[in-house]
């Protein structure tokens, strides 16, 4: 690990906050997959286990700035213990009711999880000066990546094996452990502060997150549609994994140094070489050429977010700081959810080169609304 990102675990503290929720974040990054596993061992049926998917992962972006307005409000040591209880007994609900209340359950369990990413990156909000809060980004991108890495990994492994149940259960324990833990962790935990809005300016920081969900979501419909098209279903793993690892060097990477140039012309730089890059998508033959692409592609989106949390925490006041980047997540998963449906259709009715398309036109989105963003 470089010595920036030791500086900063070294805050006292910090590491203990960091790795906390960290661990409990691939409990989070399981618990999609875990359900649907879980209710299509139950049912047999993908259509119920997927209604119980998108209860949790709707009720996540909907309710996930509601509860984070409380934690801004009241404190993450008075709303967290609540929060975890409610996710876990939600999430036991599900292990032991019928479908059609497990479905209910499910949508429980999406409202009251933690956005364990947000409550640690307003600790290092309130730790570090500004110069670092980069690094700690990095951090944070580099938690987040491991974690959606590892987590579907793990679920599914379970699931394939047999033990659903367990891959479900185990997600709870992490999700409630981490966040119990989080809490237990007060010195570092920024105190309530009085009900305040959110500034303009980042509403516009949501239309960011936003585009950046587009890419997210045509990208997971488009490389699955891509393999099977071609006659090679099992190459999508491997290309998805390839990305992934090209997006943890990228992260680590980019934080191991400080940028000297503002963070909204990084952003603008970034978002070009997305969008120029994304071209090579609809362009590739065979599924060697797509992974290459993909790698180029992924290297830009650990970056990204997080330049887009840097200038988050700049926009917002930090009475309200856990909320903005709450509703960074919750636009980020809008804009996956719709391009999902988008590239699937897409790819029915055209084939998968043209739902690639639809990643360039996100990431030309992200450069247009980068380069409108304000300077300071």
């Amino acid at each position: 690990m470089s010595s920036g990102y030791l500086s900063v675990l070294r805050v006292p503290g910090a590491a203990a906050f960091f790795f906390t929720a960290a661990a409990g974040r691939v409990g989070i990054a399981m618990t999609g997959l875990g359900l649907l596993w879980l209710l299509h061992a139950r049912t047999g049926s993908y259509g119920t286990a997927g209604l119980a998917t998108a209860a949790f992962a709707v009720a996540e972006a909907v309710l996930g700035p509601q509860l984070a307005r409380l934690v801004d409000r009241f404190g993450q040591a008075r709303v967290l213990p609540f929060s975890v209880a409610v996710h876990g007994l939600a999430i036991a609900g599900v292990l032991w009711s019928p479908s059609p209340a497990a479905i209910a359950f499910a949508g429980c369990a999406g409202a009251a999880v933690p956005q364990l990413g947000a409550l640690s990156a307003v600790r290092w909000a309130r730790l570090l000066r500004p110069a670092d809060l980069p690094t700690a980004f990095s951090l944070e991108s580099l938690a987040n990546a491991t974690a959606f890495f590892l987590g579907p990994v793990l679920a599914t492994a379970l699931g394939a094996a047999g033990h659903a149940p367990l891959a479900s259960a185990l997600a709870a324990a992490l999700v409630v452990g981490g966040g119990a833990a989080l809490a237990a962790q007060r010195r570092t935990a920024p105190p309530p502060a009085r009900p305040g809005s959110l500034r303009p300016r980042f509403l516009r920081l949501a239309l960011l997150n936003l585009a950046v969900g587009l890419y997210f979501g045509t990208m997971g419909v488009s490389v699955s549609a891509f393999a099977t098209e071609h006659g090679v279903p099992g190459a999508a793993a491997p290309i998805v994994a390839a990305g992934s690892v090209a997006g943890l060097v990228s992260g680590w990477v980019y934080g191991l140094r400080r940028h000297r140039a503002p963070a909204r012309l990084q952003v603008v730089a970034v978002a070009a070489y997305l969008a120029a890059t994304a071209l090579l998508l609809p362009l590739a033959a065979s599924a060697f050429w797509l992974g290459v692409a993909v790698v180029v592609t992924e290297a830009a989106i650990p970056p990204t977010l997080v330049l887009l949390n840097v200038l988050t925490e700049r926009a917002a006041d930090p009475a309200v700081l856990t909320r903005a980047l709450t509703w960074n997540n919750s636009s980020s998963a809008a804009g996956s959810a719709l391009a999902a449906y988008l590239a699937g259709h897409t790819a029915d009715a055209l084939g998968a080169s043209a739902a690639f398309a639809l990643a360039p036109v996100a990431a030309l989105a992200l450069l247009a609304l980068a380069a409108a963003l304000p300077s300071g």
